[in-house]
């Protein structure tokens, strides 16, 4: 068994890990991590966690490295560059589920995430975990860096386009709907019941740090261009579950079924990326509700004719293929499981 390890066990995402872990066939939970919740049993952050692992959260100290083989670290960017640079070289694989490390190039980093000092010499050797992309990467990865949810659909979304046909995109517009899961367990008062309720927030209507990060780890893959990205993020009223709508302005034309083949081509033999129609079942797909609960991220490409551009559409639950579950299929691929170990789960509808 590998031996596994949820520090930040508290959270949303650090409970989604627990969920995911103790069904795992191979990975064996076997410390939780925290601060204010030291002391606490999961079942008693997470109440829908009727499981009783034998653990409860402990302080992290750098004696938990001889406990693991992989941490999983649920925690706030700051205090995952901090816990980076205390297991660093003591386990053999630290997964960090942050926005620590996901941006290479330092004064993007220092723009978005201002308030994170993280240690030089670890950023270069974080792996930018999204499998579908850089799976041989992650097979001797020591330090893996998770996308962020948003950053995940819209990197799944292009990635055909700029990887696989090496288009020329001149811009492409982000319109970026997510739960409100997606903000975590904060007290905000824009996140209160009254005001959130039945709310379309235009939380980020001019930029947001996951458009950053995809722009930064395209740029590296030195795969087609991408002139700009921007993007516009809005909380909508529901708890789980985004949608990424991506407007792709180019100059060079193709036909609808080519870029259907083109999707399917370069998502063959990946479980967890479904290419879908938009009108093959009986309601529009992607549509978040058709991923809730599992690890899939449903993509669909179309040619609008009329405005001269592609839009791509690409839903995912926030909890799972965008954290906890994108974290334990990279696992899987570092330590030589098949990727959909432990994730075979189909999504829950309606939700």
């Amino acid at each position: 068994m590998i031996r596994a390890g949820v520090i930040g066990a508290s959270g949303l995402t650090g409970g989604e890990l627990i969920r995911l872990l103790t069904q795992h066939p191979h990975l064996d939970l076997t410390f939780l991590g925290g601060s204010s919740s030291v002391g606490m049993r999961p079942g008693e952050l997470h109440p829908g966690l009727r499981i009783d692992p034998a653990l409860t959260v402990q302080h992290v100290t750098a004696d938990i490295a001889d406990q693991l083989d992989v941490a999983f670290l649920a925690t706030p960017a700051p205090v995952s560059a901090d816990l980076a640079a205390l297991l660093a070289d003591r386990i053999p694989a630290v997964i960090d589920l942050s926005g620590a490390f996901r941006i290479r190039t330092r004064h993007l980093h220092d723009r978005w995430y201002p308030d994170v000092s993280r240690r030089a010499d670890l950023v270069d050797r974080f792996v930018y975990g999204v499998p579908e992309l850089v799976g041989e990467q992650l097979d001797t990865a020591a330090l893996i860096s998770l996308p962020g949810c948003y950053a995940t659909a819209i990197t799944l979304g292009l990635a055909p386009l700029v990887c696989g046909l090496g288009l020329r995109v001149e811009r492409v517009l982000v319109d970026a709907k997510g739960g409100s899961s997606g903000s975590g367990l904060r007290l905000r008062t824009s996140g209160l019941h009254p005001l959130r309720s039945g709310a379309i927030t235009p939380y980020a209507p001019t930029g947001h740090r996951h458009a950053a990060e995809v722009t930064d780890f395209l740029q590296r893959t030195r795969a087609g261009s991408v002139g700009s990205l921007t993007m516009s993020a809005y909380g909508v009223p529901t708890v789980r579950g985004l949608l990424a709508s991506l407007y792709v302005l180019t100059d060079q034309s193709i036909a609808q079924r080519d870029l259907e083949r083109a999707y399917l081509r370069f998502y063959k033999g990946q479980p967890f990326v479904r290419v879908r129609r938009h009108t093959e079942t009986r309601i529009p797909m992607p549509d978040p509700q058709a991923v809730l609960g599992s690890n899939f991220c449903d993509v669909t490409v179309l040619v609008d004719e009329d405005g001269g551009h592609i839009v791509v559409l690409a839903a995912l639950d926030n909890l799972v293929k965008g954290a906890a579950g994108q974290a334990v299929q990279a696992a899987n691929r570092r330590f030589g499981l098949a990727e959909e170990t432990g994730l075979t789960m189909q999504p829950v509808m309606p939700a």
